[in-house]
Order: C-alpha cells, then sequence, then structure tokens
C-alpha cells in the first residue's frame, strides 16, 4: 500500500519540509527586529501577534506534517538501507532542527512575557542554524555521500 503512494508520500513530505524551513529561517529574523522595539510597545506587541501565529499557524503544524510524511517514508518497504551512514547523519540533523524549534519556540514566550535577554547579533547567528542543517539533510538525502 504505501509503495504505490510513495511518489504522494515523498511530494507531501517534502512540502511539509519546505513550509516548516521557511518558518524556521524566518521567525529569528522577527527576533532581530523585535530586540529593537521597547517591550509594550506598539511595535514589540505587533511581533508579539506576528510570532504566535508564524509559529502556532505555520511552523508547528508544517513540522507535525513533516514528521507524519517522514515516518510513512521510513515504513514504505525499500526506501531506507538502515545501515547507511547518510541515514544515521540525517536523523542527527533533523534531531538538532527539532531542538532548535523547541529553542525559538522559548525565545518566544521570552518575548511574549517580555523576558527576551537575548542580543539581536544572537538572533542573527542562530537564524544562520536551521539554513546550515538544511543543508546537510539535503545533501544527505539526495547525494547520499555516505
Amino acid at each position: 500500500m504505501l509503495t504505490a503512494l510513495y511518489p504522494w508520500i515523498k511530494s507531501f513530505h517534502v512540502i511539509a519540509m519546505v513550509a516548516w524551513m521557511a518558518g524556521m529561517l524566518y521567525l529569528p529574523r522577527l527576533y532581530v527586529y523585535h530586540c529593537g522595539t521597547k517591550p509594550g510597545s506598539t511595535d514589540s506587541e505587533r511581533f508579539k501577534v506576528m510570532e504566535y501565529r508564524l509559529m502556532k499557524q505555520i511552523i508547528n503544524p508544517a513540522m507535525i506534517m513533516t514528521f507524519v510524511f517522514g515516518i510513512l517514508l521510513v515504513l514504505t518497504p525499500g526506501v531506507i538501507d538502515w545501515s547507511a551512514g547518510w541515514w544515521h547523519m540525517k536523523m542527527a540533523c533533523l534531531f538538532l532542527l527539532t531542538g532548535f524549534h523547541g529553542a525559538m519556540s522559548k525565545w518566544r514566550r521570552d518575548f511574549l512575557e517580555d523576558r527576551n535577554t537575548k542580543s539581536q547579533r544572537f538572533y542573527r547567528i542562530a537564524n544562520e542554524v536551521p539554513a546550515l542543517l538544511l543543508v546537510v539533510i539535503v545533501i544527505m538525502v539526495i547525494a547520499r555521500p555516505f
């Protein structure tokens, strides 16, 4: 059954992953801008709404769908060579990306409660993390170097 649906499952997995990554790349940029506002200001409150909506309406559902379709791909017979090194590297990066997602959720709550202590520079650097993980994940899945 899953084998027949493989192209569809893979397509929806990629679509969900693109949506997840779009949000993961954009949210730290919002944090950079949010750092430049005064707590309680109209601009700060606007960023809180934007960050909430991005996390709750795009990033979280896209992550869940990425996992659902990814699990279905893993369960499809013949898709994964469990001894291949690329698979383990991809999973390690996915674990790190999921942890980063959790960190961004915590940072959003800090902003929500006007408790942010991190600098714009911190969020600028953090903004690069999902991009680097994405590069490694894509190379592992497409090129399968080991």
